[in-house]
Parts: C-alpha cells; structure tokens; sequence
C-alpha cells in the first residue's frame, strides 16, 4: 500500500490580518506569504465545505475583505 501523502505546511499567517484591505491588494499579499490558493467570494456565497491546505478565502463586498478563513 502507497503512504498517505502529508499535505504541505500552511503559511504562518492570520487571516484577520487581511480584513478592511482592498481584495486585490489582499490576494496579492496572501500570495505573497505563502498560500497556494486564493479564493475572493461574495457574500452569502454557496460553497462546498472541504478543507483544501494552502487555500485562503476572501469574503468580498464592495471591493473589501469583509471576513478570512483557511481551508
């Protein structure tokens, strides 16, 4: 049997760091740190619930962060 592969390790960084910045400069400083994937979302939006290591998501509302989370 193969092993389990061990998902990379998450960048050291807080998502509340990104909220009240512009979702553009947000993306382009989470890229930075480190995070592998950055998914900007309207508000309310319908997403699937998997945790997804390395992917940083963006609530968006005119423009703004409004709320940050792992997965």
């Amino acid at each position: 049997m193969a092993p389990i592969p061990k998902p990379p390790a998450e960048p050291q960084d807080q998502p509340d760091s990104y909220l009240g910045l512009p979702a553009d400069r947000a993306e382009r400083l989470a890229r930075e740190r480190g995070w592998t994937t950055v998914r900007s979302l309207p508000p309310g939006a319908i997403i699937t619930m998997e945790y997804l290591s390395g992917r940083l998501n963006f609530e968006v509302r005119d423009g703004v962060v409004t709320r940050a989370w792992k997965g």
